[in-house]
């Protein structure tokens, strides 16, 4: 059986990609740092015949990436986000070093760092994908959220260098770049309740199971590169 990992699971895109996954026969491990809701997670999930795991663990604690890629074993998908918190996304003309070197380590090295122990596995079987997630600005910068767009733009070129780098050895890597809020997540969530996650913005709303589905081709098909939502 083939295994769907997603790193920063949540219960938006994270829950819907484990479903679409699911019905095709992938088990699932579910990583993040809330031990209770990926529970709940599970036994959602498995109520509706997906083989799902739960492992609770904070990505950002890179040294422990061995362990926990161990305890779930060769993976054959990842989904891969990092985490950034709201008081680091500073405008442009706040952004210090400090808040950057915080925000890269999260949300560049950690991916990285799975990336690079999940790769090798990959090509010696001939065959995975890795896929990540970007916000609008990692491609189109935005002054109000600079702290995050900076370091999503430095991981949306490793990735895309990273997809050349693997032409023609069946491993894939790839993007799925949003600008809009994913119905059901966190992020929509803080949006609706709190004015300083709304910042003046307005973005429109897209169905989890959409993007589920864009990453279910990307991961079948290795096409295309980046997928771009709203951005």
């Amino acid at each position: 059986m083939k295994t769907l990992a997603i790193f920063g699971a949540g219960p938006g895109m994270g829950r819907a990609t484990a479903r679409r996954f699911g019905k095709e026969g992938y088990q699932v491990a579910l990583v993040a740092r809330r031990a209770d809701r990926l529970s709940s997670f599970v036994a959602k999930l498995t109520a509706e015949g997906v083989a799902a795991r739960a492992f609770p663990a904070d990505l950002n604690d890179i040294d422990a990436h061995p362990r926990l890629l161990a305890d779930i074993g060769p993976v054959d998908v990842a989904v891969i986000n990092g985490s950034l918190e709201l008081a680091r996304l500073k405008p442009v003309r706040d952004l210090d070093v400090e808040t950057l070197r915080a925000v890269f380590e999260t949300v560049v090295l950690a991916p990285v760092s799975l990336t690079r122990l999940m790769l090798p596995g990959m090509l010696e079987r001939g065959s995975g994908a890795l896929l990540y997630g970007f916000g609008s600005s990692a491609k189109n910068p935005e002054p109000m959220l600079a702290g995050g767009g900076a370091a999503q733009a430095s991981l949306r070129n490793y990735v895309l260098a990273l997809r050349a780098d693997l032409a023609g050895t069946g491993v894939t890597a790839a993007g799925i770049t949003i600008g809009a809020l994913i119905r059901d997540s966190d992020a929509e969530k803080l949006f609706d309740t709190s004015a300083d996650a709304r910042r003046g913005f307005d973005p429109e709303r897209v169905d989890p199971a959409d993007l589920a589905e864009m990453l279910w081709g990307m991961a079948t098909t290795g096409e295309p590169a980046e997928q771009v939502v709203g951005a």
